[in-house]
C-alpha cells in the first residue's frame, strides 16, 4: 500500500472494534464513528464501545463446539476482543462469560489507546466517506434513521427484520439458596451456574401461569418474525409442555443434592458481573408484561421473593438480504469501496458479529492492496458463515455458528462428541493452510 490510507469505521460494537484494531495494526489510519452518547438506539444504555445488550455470553469455550470452534479460528484470524473477554471473564461452566461493563471499559481502553484510531463521537446519517478511501458499516441490527434509508437507498432492497429479546437480571441477595444448588452440566466448568430444579407439579403450575401471562404491545406484531435463535421462552412455551423441558429448562446433566435425582425441569442462572452480584435467567428472553415477570418468573425455585434488576425486553433487528445486496468480500454491489460486517449482514451472535468483523477488515486490507478477496474453505466456520451470506436464497435469515453449517466428514462418526471434535480439528487446520497460501499473516 502506498501513501496514507484512511479508513472509516461506522459502529462501535463488537464488529467494528474487531475490525477498527485489526485495520490499525496493519498501518490504516481509522476513524471509528460512534453515535453513543450523542445518540442512543432502544436497546443501549451506556457510553462505553462494545457494548453487550442481551446477555453476557459469549457462548461455549471448548473447541468441540461450535462457539468454540468460531473462537478458535478467531484467534487465527487477529481477534483482539478475545482477549478482552478474558479480561473481563466470570464464572459460566464451560461457556465463555464476561463482566459486561469490564469488558467494554477493556474495549473502550484498548481503542482509544491506539495511536492508528481515532473515535468520533458522531451520527453518521450516510455512506460517504469523510476524507476516507473505504467506508465500513458495522451499526449493528437496530441501524435506524438517515443512516437505514441511506442504506435502503444504496442496495435497493429493503431490509429484512425480525424481533429480538433479552432476559431478565435478578440480584444475588434475592436468591432463596435454600432451593437452588450450584453446578454446571456434566459438571464442566466446576459449579459455575445456580441451579432452580423444579419438580413436576410446580413446572405444570409455572407452564400454565407462563401461557397465560400477558404480553407487552408491539408494532406489526402480528407481522413480528421472531428469529429461532433468540425466542421469547412464552413463545417457545406455546409449541409444548415439554419444548421447554428439552430446551432451556432442560434438566439433563444435573443431579439435585437435596434428592440425588434429576429434576422435572431446570432453569438455570449466570452471573452477569466478577462480584456474582447478579444472576442472568438464561434463556428466559422474554416481552412478557413488566409486572407478568415479576409474577410469573417469581414462580421459578429459589426466585419467590427475586429482585429484578432488569426485566425482558424486545426489539426490532434488522439485517441485509446479504446474497443479493453484498459480493463475496462484503463490499457493496453498488460501490466496492463501501463494505458491512457483523449483525447487519445476517450474522447472528456476539462473536459471529466480531468475527465478521475481522472477516471484513482482511477483505479490506486485500483491496486496499489489490490483492484477490480472501476465500476461507467452508469447512470452516467462518468460511461456513460467509458462504451462508453469500449463497443465494429464496429466504435469506439470520443465521449462527452450528456444526451443521460444516460440510460431513469423509468417513461418517456415530458419536456426536467426537464427530464435533474431529469437525473442529478439521476445520483448524484448513484455515491454517488457507491464511498460509493466502499469504494471511496469523496476528496483525
Amino acid at each position: 500500500m502506498s501513501g496514507p490510507v484512511r479508513v472509516a469505521v461506522v459502529g462501535a460494537g463488537l464488529a467494528g472494534c474487531e475490525a477498527a484494531l485489526l485495520l490499525a495494526e496493519a498501518g490504516i489510519a481509522v476513524t471509528l464513528y460512534e453515535q453513543k452518547p450523542a445518540h442512543f438506539s432502544p436497546a443501549h444504555k451506556k457510553a462505553g464501545l462494545a457494548e453487550l445488550v442481551c446477555s453476557n455470553s459469549l457462548k461455549a469455550d471448548r473447541l468441540d463446539s461450535a462457539s468454540g470452534l468460531l473462537k478458535a479460528e478467531m484467534r487465527l484470524l487477529g481477534s483482539h476482543l478475545l482477549d478482552a473477554a478474558e479480561t473481563a471473564r466470570v464464572a459460566a461452566g464451560g461457556a465463555l462469560a464476561v463482566d459486561r461493563d469490564v469488558f467494554s471499559d477493556t474495549v473502550t481502553a484498548l481503542i482509544e489507546a491506539h495511536p492508528g484510531i481515532t473515535i468520533c463521537r458522531e451520527e453518521v446519517t450516510g455512506l460517504t466517506a469523510h476524507g476516507e478511501e473505504i467506508v465500513l458499516i458495522a451499526t449493528g441490527p437496530l441501524t435506524e434513521g438517515a443512516l437505514a434509508e441511506a442504506i435502503r437507498t444504496a442496495t435497493g432492497q429493503d431490509s429484512l427484520s425480525f424481533f429480538d429479546a433479552a432476559a431478565p437480571i435478578v440480584t444475588a441477595q434475592s436468591i432463596d439458596y435454600t432451593k437452588v444448588f450450584a453446578a454446571s452440566r456434566y459438571g464442566r466448568g466446576g459449579n459455575d451456574y445456580l441451579n432452580c430444579p423444579f419438580d413436576k407439579p410446580g413446572y405444570e403450575a409455572f407452564y400454565a401461569e407462563l401461557l397465560g401471562a400477558q404480553r407487552a404491545e408491539l408494532h406489526d406484531a402480528d407481522k413480528a418474525n421472531v428469529y429461532e435463535g433468540c425466542m421469547p421462552v412464552e413463545v417457545m412455551a406455546r409449541r409444548g409442555a415439554d419444548t421447554l423441558r428439552y430446551g432451556p429448562l432442560r434438566p439433563v446433566g444435573l443431579t439435585n443434592p437435596a434428592t440425588g435425582h434429576r429434576s422435572w425441569a431446570n432453569v438455570q442462572l449466570r452471573s452477569e458481573d466478577k462480584q456474582n452480584s447478579c444472576y442472568n435467567l438464561v434463556g428466559f428472553q422474554t416481552n412478557l408484561k413488566f409486572g407478568e415477570q415479576k409474577r410469573v418468573f417469581s414462580m421459578i425455585p429459589g426466585l419467590e421473593h427475586a429482585e429484578f434488576v432488569r426485566y425482558g425486553v424486545m426489539h426490532r433487528n434488522s439485517f441485509l438480504n446479504s446474497p443479493k445486496v453484498l459480493r463475496a468480500d462484503l463490499s457493496l454491489q453498488s460501490d466496492p469501496h463501501v463494505f458491512f460486517a457483523g449483525q447487519l449482514t445476517g450474522v447472528e451472535g456476539y462473536m459471529e458479529s466480531a468475527a465478521c468483523g475481522l472477516l471484513a477488515a482482511h477483505q479490506i486490507l486485500r483491496h486496499l492492496a489489490g490483492e484477490a478477496p480472501l476465500v476461507l474453505p467452508q469447512q470452516t466456520m467462518c468460511g461456513a458463515l460467509a458462504h451462508h451470506l453469500a449463497a443465494p436464497s429464496a429466504d435469506f435469515q439470520p443465521m449462527g455458528s452450528n456444526m451443521g453449517l460444516l460440510p460431513p466428514l469423509e468417513q461418517p462418526v456415530r458419536d456426536k462428541r467426537l464427530r464435533y471434535e474431529q469437525l473442529a480439528l478439521r476445520a483448524v487446520d484448513a484455515l491454517r493452510q488457507a491464511l498460509q497460501q493466502q499469504a494471511v499473516p496469523k496476528a496483525l
